[in-house]
């Protein structure tokens, strides 16, 4: 039976409201970078993510890495920050620091994922291929929430976010090293309209003391 995480894992996902969950070690396909998303740059590097995500699907699927096993391809995730410390409506684009993501199933390993990444090479040409990395990260406690809209106005789900933590008495840890909070990008931006986008924004968060 095919794994569909909008189904297998709904809680993680589709979040009706801001909401607290534990998150265990998982692996990904990871590719840090900074700048403007909105310049052809990033559209390569996410360019450059996909391609071993599906040939490592293919292999799953055709046995080739032990039980055959079919599953959907996790959406594209991103953790961000800024070097200058600009957030909210004051936010630098310019100087956006970010590490774009996709998830990989437990039982893939760093072995696995370089024999893909080679034979992807081989095949195709892309800048970012070489900066590819196969991390496993546990991001414990957070909190998320689904904004619906474009981009310009999440300031206002994160502003939703940061009223709970203040009545939860929660804070905000640094995730995956410094990077700020997460994203999870539920629809394609080059397919969907902005009106109708939906974008899990999550922190890592502990209680205050």
């Amino acid at each position: 039976m095919k794994h569909e995480w909008r189904k297998a894992e709904k809680d993680w996902y589709l979040p009706k409201e801001p909401t607290l969950l534990t998150i265990p070690r998982l692996n990904f396909i990871t590719l840090e970078g900074q700048g403007d998303p909105n310049q052809p740059q990033f559209s390569e590097q996410i360019g450059a993510l996909y391609p071993v995500a599906y040939d490592l699907r293919m292999a799953l699927k055709r046995g080739e890495l032990g039980d055959p096993y079919e599953y959907v391809v996790y959406p594209l995730e991103g953790v961000w920050t800024t070097s200058d410390g600009s957030r909210g409506t004051d936010l630098n684009k310019a100087a956006l620091r970010y590490k774009i993501m996709l998830r990989q199933p437990d039982r893939l390993t760093s072995a696995d994922f370089q024999a893909s990444l080679k034979r992807v090479m081989a095949k195709k040409a892309n800048p970012w291929f070489d900066r590819l990395r196969f991390e496993s990260y546990e991001e414990g406690l957070v909190l998320q929430t689904m904004h619906h809209g474009p981009f310009a106005d999440e300031p206002t789900t994160f502003a939703e976010l940061q009223r709970v933590l203040t009545e939860r008495k929660l804070r905000v840890r640094p995730t995956m090293g410094d990077y700020w909070h997460r994203e999870i990008y539920l629809t394609d931006q080059r397919r969907t309209a902005p009106e109708k986008a939906k974008t899990i924004l999550r922190y890592r968060v502990e209680p205050i003391d």
